[in-house]
């Protein structure tokens, strides 16, 4: 079993610090073996957003075999900070915005958490229209295509289309009301299933064409004697960057996971066997099925919703109710967990976890998502500029300053070790923002708000994840250092 750091006595507390989701996991809510945490993350792997990034990668040029590279190294890359900071939850119990009141302070900390709790609403919206679709796609099938109707004014989609997306978003409540021990309860089971019928698509698609088709023989874009000769590097560098900014996310947040991990190796094993591997098989998955549908279809059917469509029979409710089980999965644990504990963290006494959760969903709904959806690459790299930051300053402050000793009950004071300057560490405020301004040139250019940049701010900006790490990380010590904090 991990060492627990239990507070026994809370009289010495602030109690606008915590409430009892944030107080360090006991003994007895160590349950994660490294079974479960592979599970967990098996889960959130097995998505249709996870299914179509080798599609953005191979729309860029690459040939398949490229694209799962880049996504498998991705991944290895982001598995370290992963690990970690997984480190400190499993080690003290505590959650994300509970770890960020070292650096930040307790009151500084507001700001790095609500900043990934919007992020995570982002994506929670996108995984819930995505399910929608799904049984959006299941009933229209089923009635003749009789819920096909005209756009509903400002909404921009139909009716039919919107209450089945509303029936999604309030299948997410139930998890929810139930917290985080029924969402361990849902990966575990759900998972095998998952890698099941990833696995029976990809036996499907390999019977069906007779072999995998012309797409894994097409070479890349980039090979010699081809249009784009010479351009690999130039691509490589945003795709990377675009990949890991995938589970970026969950980098800053796995304590709330890891902190009801048995063990260090629990946590360690968990996610060295449940992330980097599953992403480039699922990868590969995507890529073969999608090779099979130009020799079963005629063409290249990258959306598996719409690929669901073109089966047809009764294989159509099969695999679209997999594809509603995956969504599911996943947006509970990357997308709901972080925001909830972000928000409660605002406010702990007025809320916890639960009603966290139940704000993240009302923010899913109003970011539109269905419009948010497509323009997901451009999506993951700008909020890599902002998370990449956040990570650099964490790992900076566990390993480096602190080299992973923490006083568990100051973190619940205000007038701590951790308190700094009224509540907020300003090393911690300035090193943020430090480390987002080299990437806010290529990032303005990128959502259409500049016309043009230096050369120099455009590739800065392909490392947008990297170069925030590491500068916000370097300019954390200094700081801390110059400003003599303790």
């Amino acid at each position: 079993m991990s060492s627990t750091h239990e507070i026994k006595d809370l009289s010495g507390l602030d109690p606008n610090l915590y409430n009892e989701d944030q107080l360090p996991t006991s003994a007895a809510e160590r349950t994660w073996d490294w079974v479960a945490i592979a599970a967990l993350w098996v889960g959130m792997v097995v998505c249709i957003p996870a299914y179509l990034l080798a599609s953005y990668l191979i729309g860029s040029g690459m040939s398949w075999d490229q694209a799962v590279m880049i996504i498998g190294l991705a991944n290895f890359i982001v598995l370290i900070p992963m690990i970690l900071i997984g480190h400190a939850g499993t080690k003290y119990g505590i959650p994300f915005p509970v770890l960020l009141r070292s650096s930040f302070g307790p009151s500084g900390a507001k700001i790095p958490a609500v900043a990934r709790g919007i992020v995570a609403c982002g994506w929670f919206g996108i995984q819930t229209w995505v399910g929608g679709s799904a049984i959006y796609v299941i009933f229209n099938t089923l009635l003749g295509g009789a819920l096909a109707g005209d756009p509903i004014g400002f909404l921009g989609i139909n009716l039919a289309q919107f209450i089945c997306f509303l029936a999604f978003w309030a299948l997410h409540l139930y998890f929810i009301k139930n917290g985080t021990e029924s969402i361990r309860w849902l990966e575990t089971y759900a998972a095998p299933f998952l890698l099941l019928m990833s696995f029976a698509l990809l036996a499907w698609a390999y019977f069906k064409a007779g072999g995998f088709g012309e797409m894994l023989s097409t070479p890349s874009q980039f090979a010699e004697g081809q249009p784009k000769e010479g351009q690999f590097w130039g691509a490589f560098w945003p795709s990377l960057t675009g990949m890991i900014g995938f589970w970026a996310t969950l980098a800053l947040n796995i304590p709330d996971f890891t902190r009801h991990a048995k063990s260090q190796k629990d946590q360690l094993l968990g996610q060295l066997v449940g992330l980097p591997i599953p992403m480039a098989v699922f990868a590969f998955i995507a890529s073969a099925v999608t090779s099979a549908t130009i020799v079963i279809y005629g063409e290249a059917i990258w959306d598996p919703i719409a690929l669901s469509e073109r089966m047809g029979g009764f294989g159509i409710i099969i695999a679209l109710v997999a594809l509603v089980i995956a969504t599911l999965t996943t947006n509970l644990a990357a997308n709901v967990v972080a925001p909830a504990h972000g928000f409660a963290n605002l406010a702990p006494k007025k809320i916890n976890l639960r009603m966290g959760g139940y704000i993240t969903a009302a923010i899913g709904i109003a970011m539109f998502p269905w419009i948010l959806v497509n323009h997901i690459v451009g999506w993951l790299i700008g909020y890599s500029a902002l998370l990449g930051p956040i990570a650099g300053i964490m790992l900076a402050d566990y390993y480096l300053l602190r080299k992973t000793e923490l006083k568990v009950e100051d973190l619940f004071k205000s007038n701590g070790i951790y308190s700094a300057s009224n509540g907020v560490n300003w090393a911690g405020i300035l090193a943020l923002i430090i480390g987002i301004l080299p990437n806010i040139p290529g990032f303005l250019v990128g959502v259409g708000l500049s016309s043009g940049t230096s050369p120099f701010f455009t590739n800065v900006y392909n490392f947008a994840w990297f170069v925030g790490l590491f500068v916000a990380g370097a300019a954390y010590l200094i700081l801390s250092a110059v400003m003599n904090k303790k």
